[in-house]
């Protein structure tokens, strides 16, 4: 069994990117991410934080625009359709989620599509699913990362994704149709779970429900990718999978935390520095 070092993983790609960007400096180009933040949910102010440490210590500029919860629709579209216009600005992220009164769907639409380094906007979603160059969602992004660098095979495999968010489970499913996965998506409403995660080769859950994944649900060899997080009430971290008992069966897995996590932050760096390159043609 093979643990798969998701930090160790960000961490060489991190350091990859942080030697791009000097090249870019070097060209008189220097990458800048914006984030809008609406409220102040405090997940989001610790994911916000983290993004901007993270590009601190590769070189990209950060700035941030954080708004009360009872901003306008008007107000929150005017100010990405700015950054839009704004050369010096290569990404725009809005932080998820944003209270329930403002329309996502609207505000994602109406990030440039070429500065969605999220990959949210419908343009850039729809590319992904053609097959397109474009920018994939992070943590899905990430995880097809963690793949090719440890070697796992999708061609043919029988592929079980548990969850089918807009962040993560339906990019997802797309990415491993690109590398020729049968894939098989479960969800809230799938009937018998069991039957369909005991016939994965790989199994990713990305549900956030603690542990839901046990080791009588899943067949000797299986690849797992745990997605999920939760924090129980003795404050331990943990995925959506049994890890210790899990990791017993598995020929791959990846631990909660420092596994998928890490990377998610790092292909969010890497998708800044793909849209500066792209806006100056490089």
């Amino acid at each position: 069994m093979t643990v798969i070092d998701g930090k160790g993983l960000a961490n060489e790609i991190k350091l990859d990117i942080k030697n791009e960007v000097k090249s870019l400096n070097s060209n008189n180009i220097f990458p800048k991410l914006a984030v809008i933040m609406v409220g102040n949910d405090s997940a989001s102010r610790i994911y916000v934080n983290n993004k901007s440490k993270a590009c601190e210590k590769v070189g990209i500029a950060f700035e941030e625009f954080i708004y009360d919860e009872d901003i306008s629709q008007k107000m929150l579209i005017d100010k990405i359709k700015e950054l839009n216009e704004d050369k010096s600005i290569n990404g725009i992220l809005l932080q998820c989620p944003i209270p329930k009164n403002l329309n996502l769907n609207e505000a994602l639409s109406t990030i440039d599509p070429d500065k969605d380094v999220d990959g949210f906007n419908p343009v850039n979603v729809g590319r992904l699913c053609v097959g397109e160059d474009t920018f994939i969602s992070c943590t899905p992004y990430g995880i097809m990362k963690m793949f090719e660098k440890y070697n796992i095979e999708l061609c043919g495999k029988h592929t079980v994704v548990i969850g089918r968010s807009n962040i993560v489970g339906k990019p997802l499913i797309q990415c491993l149709l690109r590398k020729n996965a049968t894939v098989t998506v479960c969800h809230s409403k799938t009937e018998d779970l069991e039957h369909y995660t005991r016939e994965a080769d790989v199994l990713i859950s990305a549900i956030g429900k603690p542990m839901i994944v046990r080791e009588n649900m899943v067949k000797r060899g299986v690849v797992v990718i745990d997605v999920g997080i939760s924090r129980l009430e003795d404050g331990k971290i943990v995925g959506d999978v049994d890890f210790d008992n899990v990791s017993k069966k598995a020929s791959f897995i990846t631990p909660v935390p420092g596994g998928v996590g890490p990377m998610t932050i790092a292909m969010l760096l890497s998708n800044v520095v793909k849209a500066t390159k792209k806006q100056f043609n490089i």
